[in-house]
């Protein structure tokens, strides 16, 4: 499988997500929610991450899976402690520490970042800010088949 990353780009200083990554200062994307929700455990070391500036309708990078961790149930502190632990990497600003400190948390690590012929990005209705598909060419203009969100359930 290969994946979707929506990278939040607001533009604040310490936001530019994309910016980040592509400047190696960012080498880990965090997803979290109250319960497990999409990537969570269900994505593996040696995958491929496809990033995108949210609004851009542009996949502008990729990069390989390096470690995933997942964790559920967790408490305040335990959540304070991980994104703490990890923040060399996560590399967050004081607003998104806010944003992700939820109860379940799956932290992807990547490496080999490249920067790519920008692919036009084919929208569909309610797409989350990840998506796992079969191959990128399923999500491009031209080439895009229906997103059914098969590969989204747990």
């Amino acid at each position: 499988m290969v994946h979707l990353v929506y990278c939040d780009n607001a533009g604040k200083k310490g936001e530019k997500v994309l910016d980040k990554i592509l400047a190696g200062t960012k080498t880990m994307v965090v997803r979290g929610a109250a319960g497990r929700k999409i990537p969570h455990s269900r994505v593996y070391e040696g995958e491929r991450l496809y990033f995108m500036e949210k609004g851009s309708a542009k996949i502008t990078a990729t990069a390989i899976v390096k470690e995933v961790q997942n964790f559920i149930k967790l408490s305040d502190e335990e959540i304070t402690k991980i994104l703490a632990d990890n923040q060399s990497k996560l590399n967050l600003s004081d607003k998104q520490k806010v944003r992700w400190h939820k109860k379940c948390l799956c932290l992807v690590e990547f490496k080999n970042v490249e920067e790519i012929t920008p692919l036009a990005f084919e929208h569909q209705g309610n797409m989350d800010d990840w998506l796992i598909i079969e191959k990128i060419e399923d999500v491009v203009v031209g080439t895009s088949i229906p997103y059914n969100y098969e590969n989204a359930k747990f």
